[in-house]
């Protein structure tokens, strides 16, 4: 069984800068509050592989996976797949800027499945997914945002 989320968040930023912070993965433990470390893995072109790990979680389990991520500027478009599954049997997000009433639009769709031996079942991850990207994208508008008026 598989399941997907799909969020976005009115940034008031010019498209430039929103895609400029939010793209530079190399600062997405400044960027994210989830995000303690990334480790730059292999780059070509657009494409980059890295090892991303999380803060503890509140039982103090710290997840790392490897992703691998293409970013698109002429399209607007970043996508990316977690290459080490974890507990899933894929992880796809896909990443759409789009101009919107003087700012940026961005919007994350996720596709996934789990595993059946997973510490987690379907609807309790699609729901902490939702719950936690509207939080991240919050953070990233506010701080997307202060940088644009800077």
């Amino acid at each position: 069984m598989s399941g997907s989320t799909d969020n976005s968040v009115w940034i008031a930023a010019p498209f430039d800068v929103t895609w400029k912070i939010t793209n530079d993965v190399r600062n997405w433990p400044n960027l994210f509050t989830e995000y303690a470390a990334i480790d730059v893995l292999e780059e070509q072109g657009d494409t980059v592989t890295f090892r991303l790990t999380m803060v503890p979680d509140p039982d103090g389990s710290v997840w790392s996976w490897v992703s691998r991520r293409t970013s698109d500027r002429t399209g607007r478009n970043a996508s990316a797949h977690r290459v080490e599954t974890g507990p899933f049997e894929y992880m796809k997000i896909r990443w759409d800027y789009a101009e919107e009433d003087g700012g940026t639009r961005m919007r994350w769709r996720q596709e996934f499945a789990v595993k059946p031996e997973a510490p987690f079942d379907l609807v309790s991850i699609t729901d902490r997914i939702n719950r936690n990207t509207l939080i991240q994208m919050a953070v990233i508008k506010e701080k997307v945002e202060k940088a644009a008026a800077a």
